[in-house]
């Protein structure tokens, strides 16, 4: 399905709704699994260090290195279709939206496994893509909207896991949360289902994320009395 719908981007015209969906699943199916792997492979690799198993950690390590190598090349590939053929051909703010935020996502997962001047690159790229994304969100798509509740979710996860940084990842679903519940009533009902799913998920970070902030700061006590608030979408 992934070729298939490459080479329809690569046509440049602009995917519709379910084309872009579409595209959007059989890549997040491609690297969510090799994400899963990678995760399982370093927590292994860190328990045979500790235990000293020099020859099982050196095994282990190839094959994390190996995952690493299919998640660059798969990054690499979506990200060229995204630049030169899907922003390109973009007409309106929804589509913008879920691209830069789509490009933004793939930064990411890059961040989760490289090191040094990589892994900070791949941060700068992912905070640039999702900025975009979220100027374009809060200029032409409601505070209820899907794809701008779900950009959300997962900026607010990139400040999180990525920039360290629980103060920002829960004033960002905290804000999108209050914006949305503001607003719940203009929810048509086609909407309405995949909507509420993101806020609620947003609520289940909110919720883990504030245990995260120290007691003593200013922020935290704001937070921590709302009482509101993980996963990515």
């Amino acid at each position: 399905m992934v070729t298939s719908m490459k080479k329809l981007a690569e046509l440049d015209v602009e995917l519709t709704v379910e084309e872009r969906n579409l595209l959007s699943v059989g890549y997040k199916n491609v690297i969510g699994a090799r994400r899963a792997s990678w995760r399982i492979l370093s927590s292994i690799e860190q328990k045979e260090e500790s235990k000293g198993n020099e020859q099982n950690v050196k095994k282990i390590k190839t094959s994390r290195q190996k995952v690493e190598s299919e998640l660059s090349n798969i990054c690499k590939d979506i990200m060229g279709v995204i630049n030169e053929h899907l922003i390109p051909s973009c007409s309106g703010g929804e589509s913008t939206v879920f691209y830069y935020k789509m490009k933004g996502d793939y930064y990411r997962y890059l961040a989760e496994f490289k090191m040094g001047d990589e892994r900070k690159e791949a941060a700068d790229q992912s905070m640039k893509a999702y900025q975009s994304a979220t100027t374009t969100a809060e200029a032409e798509l409601p505070p209820t909207h899907p794809i701008r509740l779900g950009l959300a979710l997962n900026f607010s996860v990139f400040y999180y896991e990525i920039m360290n940084s629980p103060e920002r990842a829960c004033h960002l679903a905290k804000q999108a949360f209050d914006e949305a519940i503001s607003e719940l009533d203009t929810l048509s009902e086609e909407s309405y289902k995949d909507s509420t799913l993101i806020m609620q998920l947003l609520r289940d970070n909110l919720t883990l994320w504030t245990s995260d902030i120290p007691e003593d700061g200013e922020e935290a006590a704001k937070l921590g009395a709302a009482k509101v608030g993980e996963g990515d979408e």
